[in-house]
């Protein structure tokens, strides 16, 4: 970031102080929009760090008072410490004149601490005063390491006001921070000692790992990626392999994948599931319901005959269902395997291991001579991943025949044969590494699940909530990739990227997990809510191409 920001002044003469005003300016927006959109009489706090965050938050604090607030900024420094386009927002501060306000009735009062004494006077002054909101200015970009002594004060205060909110929601004025809640490493998903618990956070440019991934994301509240004025050329120029996944990825796929007048279930596609065991049909059922009301044209529940009948009664009434030997305790057996492989060149995609049981070792025969002998794309989850951990080495995802692998942290640490659990707290790296080893998507869930491709490319998703972390809903994942990649290879066939529809499923899944919880609340949804919310997820991010021409939506 902090390249592009040089860039854009060296390369496209935009000044570097314009680029703090425009930050000034989409913070000042935020932190309206959090006071009901009227700024004018409301009590606002800024409290800044002597950098060019605290330059930030200065500059919002002067715009919101000519917005009519009544605007305190407290400077943890004196001003003649500040440089470059920071002192000079924060003498624009000092020469304030109230002249400038009289229209708008805003006042600007600013206030200097350079020691714990001078903290504690304001905490019994200008801090015990009632604020509507506060601006969390401290630090930027640039902090690496854990804060202490004078700059922990106004963290541990701000952290109070979240305790009191949290016994009392009506308690406490909005928390917004500036680039990112003060205390994180920007570069690094892990807490870094005491740090801000945001309401909303105003990202500029692009998001920065500690934005986007947990826990440090878990403390940033709503983001906003604010645009300051730095070209794309720039970001897109940017060496960088993660990526943030947003709505119009998805809607991008979607809308190559539009039915048009001539659509029908062949043109998309055609998925088959592999899935149960004896006592673990609904798994078998929530994967193919999910695949099919995903969008596929045609989707088949293969399962053991002992358990057919109950899965048949389980699936929609338009999932088709099929038989399997089975072992001696209800589970896939190794004889299945040509019958399987002819069933499944009807298909676009296969599905395998949802309840499947890895007990026994026929089974997992039976699940690796399906990988090395699929001539389909192939989607393995749970069981299925169980059947085939660790991974044998020379098992490889290819470009014709790409295997997406859905593990939760458990499963992805069985993978690779590990039992180190801290390797999870870089879950960008451990995806990574085995996406690219074996060539295959690698979709980890998790609070913020991950999609990590062949090319080392890693993909944030930002959709989904905790009320996902519910029985089934893993299931119900595999189902809507397996249905996302069916309609792919069944409408968009040779030209089908296997990768964006694996990123649109896991956004739109977990876009439908968020409008089942606005109804439900996290608590009480299920995987099926998931399901059922599906259709409103595929309005919202593409209305048009989900009504018949003839209702006119534009």
């Amino acid at each position: 970031m902090r390249e592009i920001d040089r860039l854009t002044t060296e390369r496209y003469g935009i000044p570097s102080l314009t680029l703090m005003e425009n930050a000034a300016e989409a913070t000042a927006r935020t932190v309206v929009d959090c006071l009901a959109g009227n700024a004018s009489g409301k009590g606002v706090l800024v409290i800044c760090g002597k950098g060019n965050n605290g330059g930030d938050g200065a500059a919002a604090a002067r715009l919101l008072a000519m917005a009519g607030a009544r605007v305190d900024v407290v400077l943890i420094g004196v001003v003649d410490d500040t440089k470059g386009d920071a002192r000079e927002n924060f003498e624009r501060l000092q020469s304030w004149n109230d002249s400038q306000t009289d229209a708008a009735g805003g006042v600007l009062n600013l206030f200097e601490c350079n020691s714990e004494k001078g903290w504690q006077q304001l905490l019994e002054s200008v801090l015990s005063t009632s604020h509507d909101a506060v601006v969390d200015a401290l630090f930027g970009t640039g902090l690496t390491r854990e804060i202490e002594g004078l700059y922990l004060e106004p963290i541990k205060y701000l952290l109070h006001i979240r305790e009191q909110r949290d016994q009392s929601p009506s308690a406490g004025p909005a928390i917004i921070s500036v680039d990112l809640p003060s205390g994180l490493n920007s570069d690094s998903s892990q807490l870094n000692g005491a740090a801000v618990r945001a309401d909303a956070t105003v990202t500029m440019t692009a998001p920065k790992r500690a934005n986007v991934m947990p826990p440090a994301a878990h403390l940033n509240g709503r983001l906003i990626v604010a645009s300051i004025g730095s070209p794309a050329d720039l970001i897109n120029e940017a060496d960088t392999d993660l990526f943030s996944v947003e709505a119009g990825d998805a809607r991008q796929w979607l809308t190559s994948t539009r039915y048009t007048p001539e659509s029908y279930k062949n043109r998309h596609g055609h998925a088959l599931v592999i899935a149960g065991s004896r006592g673990f049909t609904g798994a078998a059922a929530l994967c193919a319901n999910a695949a099919m009301r995903a969008g596929a044209g045609l989707v088949t529940a293969a399962t053991p005959a002992s358990v057919q009948p109950l899965v048949a009664s389980q699936v929609m009434t338009e999932v088709m269902t099929t038989a399997l030997a089975e072992t001696d305790r209800g589970a896939v057996s190794d004889d299945a395997l040509d019958y399987a492989l002819r069933f499944a060149e009807r298909a676009q995609v296969v599905a395998i291991g949802p309840g499947l049981s890895a007990e026994d070792e026929r089974t997992r025969w039976f699940v690796r001579q399906m990988v090395e002998k699929r001539k389909t794309a192939l989607v393995i989850d749970a069981d299925g991943l169980n059947c085939l951990s660790p991974w044998p080495s020379e098992m490889r995802g290819s470009k014709q025949f790409p295997l997406v692998l859905t593990p939760h942290p458990g499963e992805m640490l069985r993978l690779p044969g590990q039992s180190d659990k801290s390797l999870l707290d870089d879950p960008v790296t451990i995806a990574r590494t085995f996406a690219t080893a074996h060539e295959v998507i690698l979709v980890l869930k998790g609070s913020r699940t991950i999609i990590a491709a062949p090319d080392g490319r890693v993909f944030i998703n930002s959709t989904g909530n905790a009320g996902l972390g519910t029985a089934g809903a893993g299931d119900t994942l595999t189902g809507v990739i397996t249905g996302f990649l069916a309609q792919a290879y069944g409408n968009l066939k040779e030209d089908t990227d296997a990768l964006q529809a694996v990123i649109a499923a896991v956004y739109t899944s977990g876009l439908a997990g968020d409008l089942a919880a606005r109804q439900l609340g996290m608590r009480a949804m299920t995987a099926s809510d998931i399901r059922e919310h599906l259709s409103e997820a595929f309005c919202l991010l593409d209305l048009a191409g989900e009504m018949p021409s003839r209702f006119g939506v534009r």
